[in-house]
């Protein structure tokens, strides 16, 4: 039921809209189209929930870089459950007036580009604290989901958003084709490559390179009992879709800052906002190529920031484990390290790729109805993954409780 009404506050749209001029805008606008994947969709309809849960993963990304930077923040991370509802209250408290920035922002593009006729300090204020209002009433049903339902309740909420996308861009597919020879051959290539695209994420998605670990089992009158043989798992995409986020909201500021700047009077801002209208289109090979080197380089960025080699050699250390044949303590550290390198390259130009596939394969079919987003794509499986593994645990408990 809480899924429902995130998808109903999605549709209803705000007051004095034009919804003609909204098609239009969204159809010509690749950069916004990539923002409204994380609104579940609100966006494109101009929704009370208009940037839907985009405040909240911006604060929550801000905050999860901040605790690894700052030493009170790292400490507060590191006291438990205690610690962790600290950093989420303000990750809370940040997202309001993240929401009502990126809100004010939004408003000011879609009001020069025709699509908001009203614009007077009465409607900009009302607007303003109803889209606000609608991203934090998305945040609270995120939790609401995560702390009574199954799996986690902000990714259900975007993964919903992207698969309602699906349904209305096949039907405006099948309304366009003539069902000509060339046509239905590029329509069953497009299918073909995206299930293709959804094994090869599925893959990379579960692939995990397991580290040999070796634990003490018990020390009895100042001797070993035996040993314990673990593993210590490292995914190739350990970094998961947070780089292709950072690159989305690094590529979307020049052309965003230029919608709002396009109408201006002077006529050499016009043009350059023009110019960077034209080489941030998502046709443009400038666009494909920085989007493809900033994944690339956030994923190094990121991957690195989640998984230290020290602290995972000083954690082995201290419970008394090693990794056979290499020694504990900066051995341990470095071999570590060497291993995430060099599962991190290949992790990372899956992620580039996937990124800049929806450029790729529309140029390939020349399809323009149907995108096969490699991000939806990704989000979607890493959620109904970690879903599944949800419902797994919860009917493995349900069993063992019942047979107790």
């Amino acid at each position: 039921m809480l899924l429902a009404l995130t998808r109903l506050l999605a549709v209803v749209p705000l007051p004095g809209v034009n919804v003609q001029q909204l098609v239009n805008f969204f159809d010509t606008n690749e950069a916004l189209n990539l923002l409204n994947l994380f609104t579940g969709g609100g966006l494109s309809n101009v929704s009370v929930a208009l940037m839907g849960v985009g405040p909240y993963i911006t604060a929550s990304i801000i905050f999860q870089l901040l605790s690894y930077t700052i030493p009170s923040l790292e400490a507060m991370q590191k006291e438990g459950e205690a610690g962790r509802q600290k950093i989420n209250q303000y990750t809370r408290l940040t997202t309001v007036p993240l929401a009502i920035i990126q809100s004010f922002g939004m408003l000011t593009i879609l009001r020069n580009s025709g699509i908001i006729e009203s614009w007077n300090p009465t409607s900009l204020l009302l607007m303003l604290a109803v889209s606000t209002a609608g991203s934090i009433m998305l945040m609270w049903i995120g939790e609401l989901i995560s702390e009574y339902g199954i799996g986690n309740g902000v990714s259900l909420i975007i993964t919903l958003g992207i698969i309602a996308g699906f349904a209305s861009s096949f039907t405006n597919t099948l309304s366009t084709l003539s069902f000509g020879n060339e046509q239905v051959i590029n329509l069953i290539g497009f299918l073909v490559i995206s299930l293709i695209t959804l094994a090869v994420v599925v893959i990379v998605n579960e692939g995990v390179r397991n580290i040999s670990v070796t634990y003490a089992k018990n020390v009895r009158g100042g001797g070993l009992l035996g040993r314990a043989n673990a593993k210590l798992p490292i995914k190739i995409n350990s970094a998961g879709v947070i780089p292709i986020i950072f690159a989305i909201s690094v590529v979307l500021v020049p052309p965003v800052l230029a919608q709002l700047f396009k109408n201006a009077d002077q006529v050499w801002l016009v043009n350059t906002c023009n110019f960077i209208l034209k080489i941030f289109d998502h046709s443009h090979w400038f666009y494909s190529v920085l989007y493809f080197v900033m994944v690339f380089a956030f994923t190094y960025f990121y991957t690195f920031i989640i998984i230290k080699p020290e602290d995972m050699a000083e954690n082995l250390q201290r419970q008394g484990g090693f990794i056979p044949g290499v020694r504990p303590g900066n051995e341990t550290a470095k071999y570590i390290y060497d291993v995430v390198n060099r599962l991190t390259f290949p992790g990372a130009m899956f992620l580039a790729t996937i990124a800049i596939l929806p450029v790729v394969i529309q140029n390939m079919t020349s399809i323009q109805t149907l995108s096969l987003g490699g991000t939806s794509i990704l989000i979607v499986v890493s959620v109904s993954l970690e879903t599944l593994r949800q419902l797994e645990t919860q009917i493995s408990t349900r069993t063992y409780d019942n047979n107790i």
